[in-house]
């Protein structure tokens, strides 16, 4: 199949011939196709890029971005559905084509194959034996531990350990994977990978498109989430928030998106009747600067028994937008580390729903607690997590010369940030 973009560059003598391979990517604004296309868009500038992706789409929002101007390969197959069979063939049917392509596009300096579906490193492993490039891996979601972690793999299992096998295989014969946080390098780690082949490089979100606006001083405290609810994030105990709340008018809870636990999530809202919360679709990446400057305090939520098998990436887009976050999972997660870290929000533990209802009344009494934690937020967000600086973490990975990305958000001072932030 021929690219279905192209456009003509100029490489220097020291340019790359990057394969880069993930179910999701422009126009998608599925989070791991987003990530993928900010890298190809900045790599492409130096870099002779090729993406193969899927020809369906993880939902019908699409980004209106200008596509990166990059060799794209679209492979046919299933669209993307939630169901497990439907999910299943949609993965089968993508891996198989992207392999097929990997074996015949021109020769590759470097490959870098994502986590969706999973397996997708088995192709990369092959066209490195067979063409000798080097073999990254960039593990958004650990395979087959998030499987076990929602019930969809038995620990122990036979099939659990085969598939373990195949893909701590391919982990131990690249040149390297990329991970999200501390958290998934130690339980890389557990699994006996060794500690050299792992490179942390956290997720970003674009400073330029996301930038923080002046709170509210009055009306209810709107409490966001944005993104996939999916079976790796806790509903429960901000359900039992809802609840407490429910005939409360000084809290407004929104969730934007889709996934698994957001129709559950929306299903019990109507069934009890709860009237203070609202849902809404994904938006795209242009029109998240409002729908989060809309916020007070940005929800992330992550299940337990899931540290390490993610790390949730709407994190970064609320420190964009100055916004605290209110993190309901395990401490020690990457996510708890940042909010600790920086003092831009707050942990509670899952099913803690008491100490989350103590919490939001205090911010509702003291609304200035909101603007300073995301002013640090901010700041924060500015020094490590801004797009430049996440491409430059997979760039140096990568062993890529310097990139130059198409712009670079001005680091702001702390104090322009809470004069923004409280004005």
């Amino acid at each position: 199949m021929a690219p279905t973009f192209r456009l003509p560059r100029t490489r220097s003598l020291s340019a790359l011939k990057i394969l880069i391979v993930n179910q999701f990517f422009w126009p998608d604004v599925a989070a791991t196709g987003q990530f993928v296309t900010d890298l190809a868009r900045s790599l492409a500038s130096d870099h002779d890029v090729t993406v193969i992706c899927s020809g369906g789409s993880y939902s019908s929002t699409a980004s209106d971005d200008e596509p990166p101007p990059v060799n794209m390969i679209r492979v046919p197959g299933l669209r993307y559905r939630h169901g497990a069979l439907a999910r299943l063939l949609s993965y089968a049917t993508f891996f198989l084509g992207a392999l097929w392509h990997e074996l015949r596009v021109p020769e590759q300096d470097v490959i870098l194959t994502m986590t969706t579906p999973p397996l997708l490193a088995l192709g990369g492993t092959i066209v490195k034996r067979l063409r000798g490039c080097r073999h990254y891996i960039w593990e958004m979601d650990l395979f087959p531990d998030g499987f076990v972690a929602v019930g969809a793999l038995s620990e122990g299992a036979w099939l659990t350990r085969i598939l373990g096998w195949i893909e701590d295989n391919c982990r131990r014969r690249s040149d390297g994977m990329i991970v999200l946080g501390p958290c998934m390098r130690r339980r890389l780690m557990a699994r006996g990978i060794p500690k050299q082949l792992i490179h942390v490089a956290e997720n970003w979100a674009d400073g330029r498109s996301i930038s923080p606006k002046p709170f509210r001083d009055s009306g209810p405290i709107h409490v966001l989430y944005s993104g996939n609810l999916g079976l790796s994030h806790d509903i429960d105990t901000i359900v039992n928030v809802m609840r407490h709340f429910r005939d409360d008018p000084r809290f407004v809870f929104t969730f934007s998106g889709g996934g698994i636990k957001r129709q559950e999530l929306e299903r019990l809202c109507l069934s009890e009747g709860l009237q203070n919360c609202r849902f809404l679709p994904y938006v795209a990446r242009d029109a998240m600067d409002r729908l989060l400057s809309e916020a007070d305090v940005g929800l992330v939520t992550e299940r337990p028994g899931h540290i390490g098998v993610v790390v949730p990436s709407k994190l970064y887009g609320l420190l964009a937008a100055g916004r605290p976050v209110l993190f309901i999972g395990p401490r020690r997660s990457t996510a708890d580390l940042v909010v600790r870290r920086f003092r831009c929000g707050w942990q509670v533990d899952s099913g803690d729903w008491k100490s989350v209802t103590t919490l939001l009344e205090r911010l509702s009494a003291n609304r200035d607690q909101l603007a300073e934690a995301g002013a640090r937020g901010r700041c924060a967000f500015d020094r490590h997590y801004d797009l430049p600086h996440g491409v430059r973490r997979i760039a140096a990975v990568l062993s890529t010369a310097p990139v130059q990305v198409r712009h670079a958000s001005q680091p702001r001072a702390a104090e322009e940030v809470a004069v923004i932030s409280k004005s």
